[in-house]
């Protein structure tokens, strides 16, 4: 999204240029961050569990409602029929999202792994759901001030004014990095070195990501019809 808004600062896109980007290059880019999940096991940065819309993703929510807008005869309630998930989830952001959603959990039935995601299926249009997910993209995404690693600021993202940096933080610059991948974390005012694959007991037994979980319990015991993991 950030390189999208890259090209929208140089002039390169404009908005009449959304709706093409949101259907073909934004809908690109979840089929692949899905495959990077499954595939790397990635875990999510964080987790509301089942109090979330999704540990991964929240714009398919915002422009899958958007784009149901209008539809004659889906409507919010149908996210509870398999039978239109599976007819269009690939056309429909929402509705693929859901099946994303539905796949793995380990219950079946929004109401028990979703019950966010199943109370706005009440909502009587697709207006009322588009203009909460507005609403609460405002105070989730945009409202919000998470960590950020690993990001390069310049004259079309600048940092803003007061922005902490890396070496006030005490973060080693990468001439100063430990070799091997490892990682120094300070607990309870200890300084103790982590290698990047595992954690230590201090810091929890390291749990894989659901959807790693879940390929990995087909790599090695093959079919689809095995026990989904839950998200948290």
């Amino acid at each position: 999204m950030v390189w999208l808004l890259c090209l929208y600062q140089l002039k390169l896109i404009t908005p009449a240029d959304f709706p093409a980007l949101v259907l073909h290059v934004f809908t690109r880019y979840l089929t692949l961050m899905r495959h990077i999940q499954s595939t790397y096991y990635l875990e999510p940065a964080g987790s509301h569990g089942v109090w979330g819309l999704d540990d991964y993703q929240f714009l398919p929510f915002l422009f899958g409602s958007s784009q149901l807008l209008h539809h004659p005869f889906i409507r919010p309630l149908s996210i509870h029929q398999p039978l239109i998930l599976d007819e269009y989830g690939h056309d429909y952001m929402y509705l693929g999202q859901v099946a994303f959603v539905n796949s793995v959990k380990n219950v079946e039935g929004l109401r028990w792994h979703s019950p966010m995601l199943d109370d706005i299926s009440a909502a009587k249009s697709w207006e009322k759901v588009e203009g909460g997910m507005r609403r609460m993209f405002v105070a989730e995404v945009l409202r919000k001030l998470p960590v950020m690693q690993h990001f390069l600021f310049g004259s079309l993202v600048p940092a803003v004014e007061g922005m902490n940096r890396e070496e006030e933080m005490g973060v080693p610059s990468e001439e100063e990095e430990t070799e091997g991948g490892e990682v120094v974390v300070m607990k309870d005012g200890m300084k103790h070195v982590h290698q990047q694959s595992s954690w230590g007991d201090c810091c929890g037994i390291k749990v894989p990501s659901s959807v790693g979980a879940a390929q990995e319990m087909k790599k090695r015991m093959g079919g689809e019809g095995l026990r989904r993991v839950p998200f948290d």
